[in-house]
């Protein structure tokens, strides 16, 4: 007997970045749609495995299904100190053979698969966990090799993609073309300029605190889980929080192979940081639930490295950013909350390049903490809260976005189906 569902398989890329927003991918058609769901997990190294783990451990197994994938040897593919640039497109290709014994012994076979994976033996369905400008330009960039001549990062002028924003600088492509149709991890009232011009190409489907502190009184310093600041930047981050002499909780990553502790910021900071803050911030060395955090009433303010899983959840608990990007399209998306959405204050020294001062992680915490600029951030934001509520409910665009897509994929399961039930010609 035919199964009534699609069942929906789930490819997302190692890190949290990418598997974050799968599970709550998953998550929407398990409980809107009654799919089956599958999510597969691919490490690509320890740290990934842990954070496997760690998903697994905070995802209902009722409500999907985690497949952890062996993990793949590539030391004969890749030089032992490439970049994870260069070790993730190979990971996500040698993954295929195991990936493919997996979905084969499955009753019932998965229908639709949903990745950046190249796998076509399924209706595929590009899902992009980025903002809908990166996604724009990453669809363009074929156009801009053929136009632009030298390296972009040489360019005087910005990088021109029709019907959006200029951008000034560029990150690799991947194969969206080739998917059947794309969904964004955003929704239309955020980005209507971009969306706007992503569907006149047709290439868009759809889119812990403590202690109890006053109410929006703490800043929450958090740079993703990939990211790490250097010895330097660690020093003037902690002398600027204690300087704006406002509360905070830091979560804290030591530079490279370094122990990320209370004992690492005593030790930069001569022995007495942590005594010396103790009434005011609360240092944090384990994982942490972001959510959970800022969902609290008490955070006023987050210093982030604007990655676009921690950008999303900024604007669904209404808090304001500082941004203080790092790698990837992290600029752009710190662009974005500041010159598109005015959610967030700008550090005058790009983080990315230089050490920020002390004075200057000082003067921005008192700003959007303290100056009355804060409340026409705090405005911004709660407007834009308001817009993710609206679209994530019934009759909302992104609701309804999901809902197109779920019966897109039952058509094409009652066709296959119907195929599958006609009389073969005879030989």
């Amino acid at each position: 007997m035919e199964t009534s569902k699609p069942h929906v398989a789930l490819l997302p890329l190692p890190g949290m970045g990418h598997m974050i927003p799968y599970l709550g991918l998953g998550k929407l058609f398990a409980t809107h749609h009654n799919f089956k769901v599958t999510i597969f997990l691919v490490s690509i190294d320890h740290s990934s495995q842990t954070e496997s783990k760690t998903i697994i451990s905070e995802m209902s197994n009722e409500l999907c299904n985690i497949v952890q994938l062996p993990p793949v040897d590539i030391t004969s593919l890749v030089d032992s100190n490439a970049t994870i640039g260069v070790r993730l497109p190979v990971t996500m290709r040698e993954i295929v053979p195991a990936f493919r014994s997996s979905i084969a012994t499955m009753k019932p076979c998965p229908t639709v698969l949903v990745s950046l994976a190249e796998e076509s033996n399924m209706l595929k369905y590009v899902f992009f966990p980025s903002n809908a400008w990166l996604l724009a330009l990453t669809i363009y960039t074929p156009i801009l090799d053929e136009e632009v001549k030298g390296e972009y990062v040489h360019q005087k002028e910005p990088l021109k993609i029709p019907g959006c924003a200029s951008v000034r600088y560029v990150r690799a492509g991947i194969g969206i073309r080739m998917s059947d149709e794309v969904l964004v991890n955003s929704w239309e009232e955020l980005q209507p300029k971009t969306f706007a011009a992503l569907r006149d190409d047709k290439l868009l489907a759809c889119v812990l605190i403590k202690r109890p502190q006053p109410n929006q009184s703490v800043v929450y310093v958090l740079f993703g889980s990939g990211a790490t600041l250097s010895h330097e930047q660690m020093i003037e981050l902690a002398w600027g929080l204690e300087m704006s002499k406002q509360r905070f909780v830091w979560v804290v990553r030591a530079p490279t192979e370094e122990s990320g502790d209370k004992a690492y910021l005593n030790g930069i900071m001569g022995g007495v940081f942590v005594s010396r803050i103790q009434n005011v911030g609360f240092v944090i060395s384990d994982w942490v639930s972001q959510v959970h955090i800022l969902s609290h009433p008490s955070i006023g303010a987050f210093i982030s490295h604007c990655g676009w899983n921690s950008t999303l959840e900024s604007i669904l608990n209404g808090v304001p950013i500082i941004t203080f990007p790092l790698f990837a399209e992290q600029k752009m998306n710190a662009t974005i909350l500041i010159e598109e959405f005015g959610m967030a204050v700008r550090l005058e020294v790009l983080s990315s390049k230089k050490v920020v001062g002390r004075e200057e992680i000082q003067k921005k915490v008192r700003k959007i903490m303290v100056d009355k600029e804060r409340h026409g951030i705090k405005d911004k934001v709660n407007e834009l809260k308001y817009s993710a509520e609206k679209a994530l409910c019934k009759g909302g665009s992104s609701y309804e976005a999901l809902s197109e897509l779920a019966k897109s994929c039952e058509a094409s399961m009652q066709l296959q189906n119907e195929k599958a039930t006609l009389p073969r010609a005879h030989e």
